[in-house]
């Protein structure tokens, strides 16, 4: 039995929660961190020093944590081909636009322009700021949509785990009120991903109790 730590609104979360699901995997979540608390505990340290979430345990081994790692686990464990290849060469490229997606997509977004939005009273926002980095962000967004109008999916033909990694990312991008620039490869690919019910039970989740008091 899995068992993970961490709260349904964080994003790391969510994309674990997302793999999970695609696996068919039975997982217990506990909400940990943010308003629930509980990640600075000697017990939840012993498990992760850096008292972030997520954390995996899969039975008796070892707790994991890190996003990225804990999906790659869980797809070189129980996943098969062409979702994670056996072999090498296909996985590292696989592998290659995951760790594209979550460095040049989601650190480009997250920071910038959700937390800018979500987190800081309207008020005190930086509309100037925020219209940077949405500007910013498109030449990356461009790539991607070059490869998914090419190719279907972001690593290939087929949803691999690359997708999790840009993926999910789309539904606060598409839900907030930002201008975006036209991507018509990209909002295909993300109305397919919202009729996934993986995707929707794990990522399309309110976001709601984030927002600046």
């Amino acid at each position: 039995m899995l068992t993970v730590w961490g709260r349904r609104t964080s994003s790391n979360v969510q994309v674990v929660m997302w793999c999970i699901a695609e696996l068919g995997l039975e997982v217990r979540r506990h909400d940990v961190g943010h308003r629930y608390g509980g990640n600075d505990t000697p017990e939840f340290l012993a498990m992760n020093p850096n008292g972030l979430v997520p954390v995996l345990k899969d039975g008796d081994d070892a707790p994991l944590f890190e996003s990225a790692v804990i999906t790659r686990y869980l797809a070189s464990r129980y996943g098969e081909a062409p979702f994670w290849p056996a072999d090498l060469s296909e996985r590292a490229q696989i592998d290659k636009w995951g760790e594209w997606a979550k460095l040049n997509i989601w650190q480009n977004f997250s920071g910038p322009v959700f937390w800018q939005i979500v987190r800081v009273p309207e008020a005190e926002r930086d509309q100037r700021a925020i219209g940077a980095a949405v500007r910013a962000l498109k030449p990356k967004l461009d790539i991607a949509e070059a490869r998914i109008a090419e190719h279907g999916f972001l690593a290939g033909p087929n949803f691999t785990l690359a997708d999790m990694q840009f993926g999910y990312m789309l539904y606060r991008y598409f839900d907030l009120p930002i201008e975006r620039p036209p991507h018509p490869a990209i909002e295909r690919y993300y109305a397919a991903l919202t009729e996934r019910p993986a995707f929707r039970e794990h990522v399309m989740v309110s976001y709601e109790e984030l927002r600046a008091n």
